[in-house]
């Protein structure tokens, strides 16, 4: 996979187009990451004592990767990944400024 957690992303299609976020998980089996702030859904938590209150409780869920493009932290644009290979490492780069991505 392309992008990890930590990185920056902006999301290109869906409800929450045009944003950014952080990736707080990613779930290479399934192609997938989790960003922070976006795609927010309402879990309902029962109330466990007596006398206690059931809420509402905010989480975000997975999308897809191909939803989401990395921003650059140089350039501060998002951009596609490439790779380069220096002395058997691999390095991610920008595609755009062609500067390494840590």
């Amino acid at each position: 996979m392309k992008i990890k957690k930590g990185d920056k992303v902006q999301i290109i299609s869906g409800k929450d187009k045009g944003k950014n976020g952080v990736v707080l998980r990613s779930i290479p089996i399934r192609e997938r990451i989790v960003v922070e702030g976006i795609n927010i859904i309402k879990k309902h938590s029962r109330a466990r004592k007596e006398g206690e209150k059931g809420t509402r409780v905010e989480i975000p869920v997975s999308i897809s990767i191909s939803n989401a493009m990395l921003v650059c932290p140089k350039c501060e644009k998002s951009t596609r990944v490439g790779y380069k290979i220096v002395d058997e490492k691999k390095f991610r780069i920008c595609k755009k400024c062609k500067e390494e991505i840590q």
